[in-house]
Formats: C-alpha cells, sequence, structure tokens
C-alpha cells in the first residue's frame, strides 16, 4: 500500500510571502462570496420585475381583449410553447410561470396566463423575453470579476509590503536574539524597531527579548563580580601556604604539598586573568617580534614534548615586501600564553605526537587523540569542565583564557578535529 501523496511545499517559505498569500486568498474568497451575492440577488430582481410585467402585461391585454376583441401587448391564445403549468388556470385567476427553453433568439422567458371566460374557454398568455436582462447579469458578472483581479492585483503588492514590514521586524528581534546567544549581551532590539511604531505583538517579543538580555547580563556580571572576588580573597591565604610549604622538611610530603599548593596558585591566577578578560580590562602591548621564535619560546617554556615546524606561506607575485613573512606586531606576552595553553590542553587531554606548525601568520597545535567534544565544537569552551571522561582531569580553564587572549590581539582562534583523528587549533592573527 502506496503513502498518501503530499503537496510539494518548499522547505522555507518567507513570513511575507505566507501573509501575502494568507491575504491573496481572503481577498479572492471576499470577492467570490460578494460576486455570488450580487449574482444571485441580480438574478432573483431580474426575474421578480419580469413576474410583475407578465402579470401586468396579462392585465392590460385581458382588458383590451374583453372591450374590444382584439389581442394587444403580445398577447396570444393558446400558444403551442405555453408551459403546462399554464394551460388550464382557474376561472379568473391571473398565474406566471419560469420558462427556461431557449429558441432561436429567445431565452428563458417568464410568462402570464389567464383565461379568458369560464371553463373551456381560451387561455390568453403573454411572454415576457428575459434575454435582454441576462445578458445585463452577465456584464455585471464580467465587470465584478474585472474589479475584482484589478482590486487583488493592487491590493497584493500592500499586502507584501505591510508583510515585509512585519517580517522585517521580527527578522531584526531575531537577529538581535542571535547575537545575544552568540555571548553580545549589550544587544538591544529597541534601537533598531524604534520607539514611535505604536505597541504590537511584535514591540513586545522585542521588549521581551530586551530584558531577557537585560537579566542575563545583570546575572552574568554578578558571577563575574563573584569570581573575581573569590579570586582576590584567595591570593593571600595561597601565598601564606606556599610559604609555608618551605617550613616543611624536605621530603616526599613537602614535594606533594608543594605541587599541591602551586596547582592551586595556577588557579587562582587563572581565575583573576578570566575575571580581567571578562571586565575588559586587559590592553595588548604591540612589539615587531619574529613569530616563529615567539612560538618556539612558548612551546619550549611548558618543559612539554612538541614537535615545532616553519612552513613559509606562498606571497602573491606582487605582493609588498616591506614586512618579513617571519615578523608580527603583536603582544608577545599574550601570544606565548595563547600556545603554551594550547600545548597543554593537547598534551592533557590529547595523545602524543603534539605538532605545532607556523604558517605566516597562522600556528596550527594538532594532538593526536580523541579529538574535541562534540559540545566543545557547537558551544565553545565552558570553564571547569574538561570535556569526556576519557579527555583526562583538569579545570577545563585554558582553551577559556586562550580564547580570550586571541580576542584581546584581534587573532581568531577556531577549534576543530581533523578528519583522521585528533584535535586541531588554529590562530590566525591580524595584519
Amino acid at each position: 500500500m502506496h503513502p498518501p501523496r503530499r503537496l510539494w511545499w518548499p522547505a522555507r517559505v518567507p513570513l511575507r510571502w505566507k501573509i501575502a498569500a494568507l491575504a491573496a486568498a481572503t481577498a479572492c474568497l471576499v470577492a467570490l462570496a460578494v460576486g455570488v451575492l450580487v449574482h444571485v440577488w441580480t438574478a432573483m430582481d431580474v426575474r421578480d420585475r419580469a413576474e410583475m410585467e407578465a402579470t401586468n402585461t396579462v392585465y392590460s391585454a385581458m382588458d383590451v381583449y374583453r372591450r374590444t376583441g382584439t389581442l394587444a401587448g403580445g398577447a396570444e391564445l393558446d400558444p403551442a410553447e405555453l408551459p403546462t403549468a399554464l394551460r388550464h388556470p382557474a376561472d379568473g385567476d391571473r398565474r406566471v410561470a419560469y420558462d427556461g427553453r431557449v429558441e432561436g433568439n429567445l431565452g428563458p422567458s417568464v410568462w402570464g396566463a389567464q383565461r379568458v371566460g369560464g371553463p373551456g374557454s381560451p387561455v390568453l398568455a403573454v411572454r415576457i423575453n428575459m434575454s435582454p436582462q441576462l445578458h445585463d447579469l452577465r456584464r455585471l458578472d464580467a465587470s465584478m470579476a474585472v474589479a475584482s483581479l484589478v482590486s487583488l492585483a493592487a491590493a497584493l503588492p500592500l499586502a507584501v509590503y505591510g508583510a515585509g514590514l512585519v517580517a522585517r521586524r521580527l527578522r531584526r528581534v531575531a537577529e538581535t536574539a542571535a547575537r545575544i546567544s552568540a555571548g553580545d549581551l549589550d544587544a538591544r532590539t529597541g534601537s533598531a524597531l524604534g520607539h514611535a511604531r505604536g505597541r504590537d505583538e511584535v514591540t513586545d517579543i522585542a521588549a521581551t527579548v530586551d530584558l531577557m538580555a537585560d537579566s542575563l547580563g545583570r546575572r552574568l556580571r554578578i558571577e563575574r563580580q563573584f569570581t573575581a572576588d573569590v579570586a582576590h580573597e584567595l591570593r593571600t591565604p595561597v601565598g601564606g601556604l606556599l610559604a609555608a610549604t618551605d617550613l616543611l622538611p624536605p621530603g616526599e610530603t613537602e614535594d606533594l604539598l608543594r605541587a599541591r599548593v602551586r596547582d592551586l596558585r595556577g588557579l587562582v591566577e587563572d581565575l583573576l586573568e578570566i575575571s580581567r578578560l571578562d571586565a575588559g580590562a586587559e590592553a595588548p602591548v604591540r612589539a615587531r617580534v619574529p613569530l616563529a621564535a615567539v612560538v618556539a619560546e612558548a612551546v619550549a617554556r611548558t618543559g612539554l614534548d612538541a614537535e615545532v615546524s616553519v612552513t613559509e606561506a606562498p606571497q602573491a607575485p606582487q605582493a609588498p615586501t616591506v614586512e618579513s613573512v617571519e615578523t608580527v606586531e603583536t603582544d608577545p606576552r599574550r601570544l606565548e600564553r595563547i600556545v603554551g595553553n594550547l600545548v597543554v590542553n593537547a598534551h592533557r587531554h590529547g595523545r602524543t605526537p603534539v605538532r605545532v606548525t607556523v604558517e605566516g601568520r597562522t600556528v596550527v597545535v594538532r594532538d593526536h587523540g580523541p579529538g574535541f567534544p562534540a559540545d566543545l565544537l557547537l558551544d565553545g569552551p565552558r570553564r571547569f569542565r574538561t570535556g569526556a571522561a576519557e579527555r583526562g582531569a583538569g579545570h577545563g580553564l585554558g582553551l577559556t583564557i586562550a580564547l580570550g587572549q586571541a580576542r584581546v590581539l584581534g587573532a581568531e582562534l577556531r577549534l576543530e578535529n581533523a578528519p583522521d583523528g585528533g584535535a586541531v587549533a588554529t590562530l590566525r592573527l591580524p595584519r
């Protein structure tokens, strides 16, 4: 048994065209309903007038016939075309009947009939031809159809334009919501929609989106301030703990405690750095430095095994040679921080070999582990979350800091997985 066929409909139809199609369909239905009502009313009026004319004509013709014995007003005695219903009227009964037959030039007609005398006397009948009135009715129908089409042609662009205004406002609200979801909590819909349009459902949606952004912004500021306060308050006791470890006698316990205190101090420093990045308090101190040398120094500072290779980027035949390919203008301290965090993350959550490639203004760090989790690629790194369990332990701030420092430098940091396995982090420095 075959499934029922579905009518074809595009996967995505703009709202303006849906509203315009609905308005056009409504206008067609209204025009059709009005046309049918006018046609029916006019046809009934034409028939009523014809019946009234037939009755009056029979009355006048009967009066003339009884006084003079002659037939007037087109009257006939017992005509052959007389409908059966009028062949035997009662004495003195004046009756009318509709005849829809078309004969030659005569179209539908209305007959009026009355018996001349007593029983058995002939029937005087009058035929009223309705062809002219029906012709006028057809002309009226055609005129209404043309007027409806003209009105629809004039109204459809207006409907498209009006629907476009609504769709444009909704699109602006959607774009603002998308910017908010991407992290731009300063985006608002009020300036895009204006305040002089009156209040309707679109302005209600826009106001709700603005209220949501305000609420999210307040909560985020509170959380950032809390993180900064906690990190600042922890610096003093952590420093005291680190100093206290110097008083312990050398041994395995002292080494273990010192390592843990250093990890705690590193976490506090990372939290303070993230707080400064969130607050926009970081500004780069730029200098012209050799990119390959800075990257090699950053990898060496991690103390981890990573292969560093330099590939010269292809140059255009007429490219200017004012600036060397290996030299960039950037903040070397922040660049080292980014590269170091990427290398540490590759060793901590991936597998060796870890390769660092420098090509032009691009730095690529790749490992050969399970790759970045799908939620990280979709939503970006989350604080204090390392991804899947197989990616190892850690507080999960390295990639967050790397992304924040990249934004300060105006660089682009892209996270993706290689087709043959492994995580790939690509840093592109601006010109």
